[in-house]
């Protein structure tokens, strides 16, 4: 079954005389529930950026105020958590992007039974997203963001063990 059989589930006929009242008013309703959506993928993001922006100044704040070793074992705790916490917020938006993707296809699909299809004339006006010149849909860019984190995270990680061996084997305290 394709989407839109599966979309309808009674004809015009069957239906009766309000039949594109209704179907307008759906079509209306399910775009501001698509609209909400990316809201949530917002704040989601400023969510996420707030997270992250906290554990590092809990690094800052324990790199000011304990001993090398303690520092070096907090930035490995910290670490691990920044790493799930961004991954986490990675996989979130990759869900957000996939339904929105879901929804949208929807919305093509309502708007073939409409007069007009403004969002399906949006998308090939903007390369279906295909050409970057033309747009570069914004959850390619986002999920970047998570990305990055998760690097500086493992760095910080690999560092941080890297340090605390050779304070084990050393027995000097180095510095971070």
């Amino acid at each position: 079954m394709n989407l839109d059989e599966k979309l309808r589930s009674t004809t015009p006929e069957k239906y009766g005389g309000n039949y594109g009242q209704h179907l307008l008013e759906q079509y209306r309703l399910y775009v501001e529930m698509t609209d909400r959506i990316s809201q949530r993928r917002q704040t989601a993001n400023g969510f996420g950026l707030s997270i992250n922006t906290a554990l590092l100044g809990i690094v800052g704040l324990v790199a000011s105020r304990c001993t090398p070793s303690q520092v070096f074992t907090m930035i490995a705790v910290i670490s691990v958590a920044g790493l799930l916490m961004s991954y986490g917020w990675y996989r979130l938006l990759c869900s957000y992007r996939d339904l929105n993707t879901a929804k949208f296809a929807v919305i093509h699909a309502i708007e073939a039974h409409l007069p007009i299809a403004p969002y399906a004339a949006e998308w090939l006006a903007a390369g279906e997203g295909k050409n970057p010149k033309l747009y570069k849909p914004f959850t390619h860019i986002e999920v970047g963001i998570p990305r990055i984190f998760m690097l500086a995270y493992l760095a910080s990680l690999l560092y941080s063990v890297v340090m605390l061996i050779v304070q084990s084997c050393v027995g000097g305290v180095p510095t971070p």
